[in-house]
């Protein structure tokens, strides 16, 4: 959600928890967000409102300016991407209406928007989140993949977004539909992964939920969402994350001795287990997969975020905007020198690749075709790494 504070006469329009920061340094980013649905930090009394007021009216116009070039550009894309709502509710310019819908909230929602709130926003995600609620968007089993064409790719993406979006609803009806529908689409996954394969595939996911084989750009999305889903209280075996960490070992291109240690310190991983050489967009997926399955100290993970400080992110590179995605979450996971070096290299990417509209719109033939609600989406999750709003970018 944005807020306007306004000091020595100058006003600026900040995302909720910078604003907060700036008003109130001690209020931390994670703890400057209140759902819709909780009950307010403090009573108010008299008392702390005149503090808060004398803190508001003496916050100097260089500390207001503290806004930095990352909120300007999400502002300016979350601006963008409500331009582009269609009567219906959903977000999209192009194919695969709900999985760019669930990729809009995503971007919406990782900068402090709630649905419900009184904002723009807010209303804006209402109507959007009702659009994914349709019964027509997905089967009765629950799979959203086949209903706009985007596969296990968008099956994993909207109900990743769905698994976020629980207990943030606006009323209670709403979020007891995004439960049932969150434990529908976490059921076909986990039984997707158990479908009959040979043993390189065993433990991950591809295009359809009937696939017997596995590739890793499809594996994360689901990883994500079960991580969510598992945050959510939600039923999602130990087994299935067993199984999962297992297909990422395999993925990895460095052979692994019999103490499961890889040959090479720095490697990265492959698009499938044994087959070509490791890329970076799938490198930062494997990375971030790892993470969202708990394998932090993984000597695959070092490996991986060590590659990555080698392999930097080229905005024309296959797969760039989702492959920027992962590598943006997965390094700022890992930390130090590698964190320090995502968030600068992402941030010069994507502030030299925006457009005059706010938007962005990927450039390498893979990405080019699903429009500027794509990449826009991708670029803002990238960037608002560092507003902890989102519980899956939370350890």
């Amino acid at each position: 959600m944005l807020r306007t504070i306004r000091a020595a006469g100058i006003a600026v329009t900040l995302p909720t928890a910078v604003a907060l920061a700036v008003m109130f340094p001690a209020v931390s980013l994670v703890s400057a967000q209140t759902p819709s649905n909780s009950a307010p930090i403090s009573s108010g009394s008299a008392e702390s409102d005149n503090a808060g007021s004398d803190v508001a009216a003496n916050v100097s116009a260089a500390a207001v300016l503290q806004k930095d070039a990352t909120d300007v550009a999400v502002e300016r894309a979350v601006a963008f991407l409500l331009t582009k709502q269609r009567e219906d509710g959903a977000i999209a310019t192009g194919g695969h209406e709900t999985t760019m819908t669930a990729l809009a909230i995503m971007a919406l929602s990782s900068v402090g928007s709630q649905p419900g709130n009184a904002t723009p926003e807010g209303r804006s995600l209402q109507r959007a989140l009702a659009y994914v609620l349709k019964d027509d968007r997905c089967d009765d089993k629950g799979y959203f993949g086949s209903r706009d064409g985007s596969r296990m790719y968008g099956h994993g993406i909207i109900t990743l977004m769905l698994t976020e979006m629980l207990g943030m609803a606006s009323d209670d009806a709403q979020d007891q539909l995004i439960h049932n529908r969150c434990e529908k689409a976490i059921a076909l996954i986990l039984s997707s992964q158990k479908e009959s394969k040979p043993p390189q595939y065993r433990g991950g996911w591809r295009y359809e939920p009937a696939s017997h084989d596995s590739d890793l750009s499809a594996s994360i999305w689901q990883l994500m969402a079960l991580r969510s889903a598992k945050n959510d209280g939600l039923d999602v075996p130990a087994s299935a994350i067993h199984d999962a960490v297992e297909y990422l070992q395999r993925s990895y291109a460095s052979p692994l001795d019999r103490n499961g240690l890889p040959d090479k310190k720095a490697s990265g991983f492959c698009y499938e287990p044994h087959r070509g050489s490791p890329t970076f967009t799938m490198t930062a997926a494997g990375l971030l997969a790892m993470q969202v399955c708990g394998e932090y100290e993984s000597p695959l993970v070092a490996g991986a975020a060590d590659w990555l400080l080698e392999h930097p992110p080229k905005w024309k590179e296959r797969f760039s905007s989702y492959g920027t995605y992962y590598y943006a979450q997965g390094m700022y996971q890992r930390g130090g020198i590698h964190a320090e070096t995502a968030e600068r290299l992402v941030r010069e990417m994507l502030f030299e690749t925006q457009q005059s509209d706010g938007s962005w719109t990927a450039e390498n033939g893979s990405e080019k075709g699903l429009g500027p609600v794509y990449a826009t989406s991708m670029a803002v999750l990238s960037l608002s790494v560092k507003y902890h709003y989102l519980p899956i970018y939370q350890k």
